[in-house]
């Protein structure tokens, strides 16, 4: 099956923003201990107590910026209690995640010594649940102030003399939901107040984000953009994709190829919600001064069997793989609007890049495609158009969306290819470089896809290409067999002056490189 796309070199839009590839890192199972954090006694080893490889992988896909503490934990979580020497730290219960005692030995100092090491920004998640204005500006104040103040001198005292720069800070999280439970104009003055004590210190300029909707909630959004507009830098939007609804959530690796399709439709869903969310926000902002934040955004199935339910842990495919480059590919072909965006999450939990066992760590599937992609960061996004056949399923049962347990026929197609382009400049060659990056999403049938690069006045003479797939669609890298998913070269052939073509299996990523 021969499929085309054509990249328009010409047609130069908006920069793809490296943030778009940030991670999330929050106090739930082992994404913090036992995988960012091991401490500075442990056996395994470690750079001031961060888990060496860990920060090695994440290093090698140049991240961005880290989210912390929080998702739900955040609007549980009191800074003050994660600070001093640790034998001081006030010990806590998780009460969403597993109901474990947390005792606080990886707090503000911790977190920033570990964007330190990662060479990100940190975007911090403030208390808005259950905390208040005060503790939010006497957060920033310790976090941001170089002068005289009481938390200044706190903070001295706990042994950092000079402020650390904060680029991004979150006004709570979820409080529609566990941050709460609050009707958006509820929040929307809460976020009006709160806001007001994030204080910029110096030069210090911190980024201000609201919390957004869940998911199709166009209300919330509505709401938001009429009442806090003015007050915002940044909204966010969360959507997880999983096989059923989510309270049928299944395996990460049980789906048939019915529960594949199921997977890819929403995750090209995202398309939709940027969409949507978008028009909303440019009736208040048409200048679009204020981003999009997709702060979590990725899969969420079922917890892998014989670990604590409220841990999240699960596998990662090759379904993953392909569902982290469609939704990747969304947020570059929106990146006008999105300019920020935080995969969920960073080890251990859900949709995690980097799996960990002890000593040990696993690269997982979707942790590749991060890398195929991260040319993109800072590059021009170019308009694309693509000729492709639909691939699913049909005639199969479904649910109807309201009512529980009523299945319809139905057919579920999906686009069967997904794709976006950039160009930068290489800085090192002197050229510019075009990166294409595609998704067969059909689980069953290769396509041979010829891409035309149009007005393109030079010649395809250094081209490269990459491939992650696996034999079966459900494919998982272990820690028994850790490298059955990778990146591989991909045979690319050029058919004219600015023509190639590349063939790629069933659920396979591609990453297309050109310089000129």
């Amino acid at each position: 099956m021969k499929e085309t796309v054509i990249v328009d070199v010409n047609n130069k839009l908006s920069k793809i923003s490296p943030d778009i590839y940030g991670h999330f890192s929050e106090h739930l199972g082992r994404c913090i201990y036992g995988g960012f954090w091991v401490g500075k006694n442990s056996d395994i080893p470690n750079i001031h107590g961060y888990n060496k490889a860990v920060v090695e992988a994440f290093k090698e896909l140049d991240i961005p910026n880290l989210r912390w503490p929080g998702g739900c934990f955040a609007d549980e979580y009191h800074w003050m209690d994660g600070i001093g020497p640790l034998e001081k730290r006030k010990k806590m219960v998780n009460t969403h995640w597993g109901g474990l005692t947390e005792d606080n030995s990886f707090g503000t100092h911790e977190f920033f010594g570990l964007c330190d090491e990662l060479g990100c920004k940190p975007y911090v998640c403030g208390n808005v649940g259950s905390g208040s204005a005060r503790e939010i500006n006497e957060w920033i104040e310790y976090m941001t102030l170089d002068g005289v103040s009481p938390m200044a001198d706190l903070r001295k005292a706990n042994g950092r003399e000079k402020p650390w720069k904060l680029d991004y800070f979150g006004v709570g999280n979820e409080n529609w939901g566990c941050g709460g439970n609050m009707r958006p104009e509820y929040y929307a003055d809460l976020y009006r107040q709160y806001q007001t004590y994030v204080r910029q210190y110096g030069d210090n300029k911190i980024f201000k984000i609201a919390g957004g909707a869940n998911v199709d909630d166009y209300n919330w959004t509505e709401t938001l953009m009429r009442l806090a507009a003015p007050f915002m830098d940044g909204l966010s939007l969360h959507y997880y994709t999983y096989e059923y609804r989510w309270e049928d959530k299944k395996s990460a690796t049980g789906f048939d190829k019915e529960g594949w399709y199921r997977i890819m439709r929403n995750a090209f869903r995202m398309e939709e919600l940027v969409r949507r969310h978008s028009e909303i926000m440019d009736k208040y902002d048409p200048d679009k001064r204020i981003a999009m934040v997709v702060d979590e955004w990725g899969n969420w199935f079922a917890p892998k069997p014989g670990t604590n339910p409220g841990f999240l842990e699960q596998d990662n495919s090759v379904c993953d793989a392909v569902e982290a480059a469609i939704i990747l590919n969304i947020f570059n072909n929106h990146s006008d609007r999105v300019r920020i965006a935080n995969l969920a999450q960073a080890v251990n939990v859900l949709q995690a890049p980097v799996l960990t066992q002890g000593d040990k760590v696993v690269l997982t599937p979707t942790w590749h495609v991060l890398h195929q992609f991260k040319g993109h960061m800072g590059g021009t996004l170019l308009g694309t158009s693509a000729a492709y056949a639909s691939c699913g399923v049909q005639n199969v049962s479904d649910y109807n969306a309201g009512l529980r347990g009523i299945q319809r026929n139905e057919n579920i197609m999906v686009p069967g290819l997904s794709v976006s382009a950039s160009v930068k400049a290489c800085d090192k060659c002197g050229k510019d470089r075009y990166l294409v990056t595609l998704a067969n999403t059909d689980c069953e049938s290769s396509k041979d896809v010829e891409i035309t690069f149009a007005n393109f006045a030079g010649n395809l003479d250094e081209v490269s290409a990459s491939l992650v797939s696996g034999d079966k669609m459900n494919t998982i890298n272990s820690f028994e067999n850790p490298e059955l998913v990778t990146e591989k070269a991909l045979s690319v052939k050029v058919t004219g002056k600015n023509s190639l073509m590349i063939t790629m299996p069933a659920h396979s990523v591609a990453a297309v490189s050109v310089k000129a």
